[in-house]
């Protein structure tokens, strides 16, 4: 009898050890992340993106940075500017498209440019999301380091840059990173 009770107890014992096993490798894959998070800042994919408040055309005030609930494309822009030109229409399809699941907040870097021909460039494009305006240039240059229009800064959800685009990408190409970042 004795013995049958440590067999028992020995083989409940083992039998935990399996299930503990099994369910500790469920536990450590739910809750393990990949990689840990960047704790610098910095314009430069991989880093926590640089956090930043700037006035939009429709005078409200908008912040970027830090973890959100959508992933985030800052593009910075001017009005003069060719590709930007040529981007303005891709933008505004990716806003209305990934509304859920992206933010899309139109910088024009009103420093170089003239902020009545900015809203102009926002009235001839349809543009529908956030317009926001820098006007000495300090979130574009000193946050973002900043050299070319446009540039475009992909953000995920946790507020790391994952991308930066100097130039118009191909619309297609930018899809596919919009798409990747929203994964």
């Amino acid at each position: 009898m004795k013995r049958n009770i440590i067999i028992l107890v020995l083989l409940v014992v083992a039998a935990g050890a399996v299930i503990y096993n099994q369910a500790g490798d469920n536990i450590q894959a739910v809750f393990t992340q990949e990689k840990p998070l960047p704790t610098e800042t910095g314009a430069k994919a991989g880093l926590l993106a640089p956090t930043f408040t700037l006035k939009g055309m429709d005078d409200k005030t908008y912040a970027g940075g830090g973890a959100r609930d959508k992933a985030m494309v800052v593009n910075f822009w001017a009005s003069w500017c060719e590709p930007c030109k040529q981007e303005a229409p891709e933008l505004d399809k990716l806003a209305e498209e990934y509304a859920d699941e992206l933010e899309i907040y139109g910088v024009n870097v009103s420093k170089y440019d003239n902020e009545k021909k900015a809203r102009q460039f926002v009235k001839d494009f349809e543009l529908r999301y956030p317009i926001l305006l820098d006007p000495k240039g300090e979130v574009f240059e000193e946050l973002y380091k900043g050299q070319v229009f446009p540039t475009n800064v992909l953000i995920d959800r946790n507020g790391v840059i994952q991308e930066i685009i100097l130039g118009a990408p191909d619309p297609k190409d930018l899809r596919k990173k919009v798409a990747k970042l929203l994964k």
